[in-house]
């Protein structure tokens, strides 16, 4: 009896062992992939911020441009479906019905959206910013000129990182100057633009 029960008892060893360290590893698998699921829901995260950003920074400098469309959305776009094909083959009077439909429909657009024609007349922040820019004595922060953008124009918003970026874009094109005083970035127009607006201020003094 005791030379049965001692295999048994080894391989019953064995198998415990081989259970407990099964487990340990996949408790630490569990853990590593739910880091890496963290790590991606935070990457995500900081990439929807930034497409936020961008978008907002797009609409400030007023480029008009259709955001990219996803490849699956373009195609089925394109294709028209057989009952466009089989009304277009008819030729009868319902065919040109539907298509005379569209064009009214198309016609009535602009004069449905009037308030777009008063966004566009609104200057952009790029000429708003430009003209704050001159209007300084001294450079300032990009959170300064964020804060008094919002007391001339409290019917918009400002938000400080869009309006750093613009600065920044401003700054690459030479249309506005950047000075650094330790940690603290501040911005000033160009002096080349900021003459000629001196002299016509002084010539409005003077009439």
């Amino acid at each position: 009896m005791p030379e049965t029960t001692t295999p048994a008892t080894e391989l019953t060893s064995h198998y415990v062992a081989q259970v407990t360290g099964d487990l340990e590893r996949n408790v630490k698998e569990q853990e590593r992939i739910a880091a890496e699921i963290a790590s991606l829901q935070e990457q995500l995260a900081a990439v929807q911020h930034d497409h936020t950003v961008l978008v907002n920074v797009q609409q400030a400098l007023g480029i008009t441009q259709a955001p990219a469309q996803p490849e699956a959305e373009a195609e089925s776009a394109a294709v028209p479906s057989p009952r466009q094909k089989s009304g277009a083959a008819r030729g009868g009077k319902k065919a040109r019905k539907s298509t005379a439909a569209p064009k009214k429909a198309a016609a009535k657009k602009p004069a449905a959206k009037p308030a777009d024609a008063a966004k566009a007349a609104q200057p952009t922040l790029v000429e708003l910013i430009r003209r704050h820019l001159l209007e300084l004595k001294e450079p300032r922060s990009a959170a300064e000129i964020s804060a008094a953008l919002g007391q001339a124009h409290p019917e918009r918003q400002f938000a400080d990182k869009v309006v750093r970026v613009t600065l920044e874009g401003l700054v690459a094109k030479s249309q506005a100057e950047r000075t650094k005083q330790g940690r603290s970035v501040f911005y000033t127009a160009p002096k080349s633009a900021a003459a000629p607006e001196a002299e016509a201020q002084h010539a409005e003094t003077e009439r």
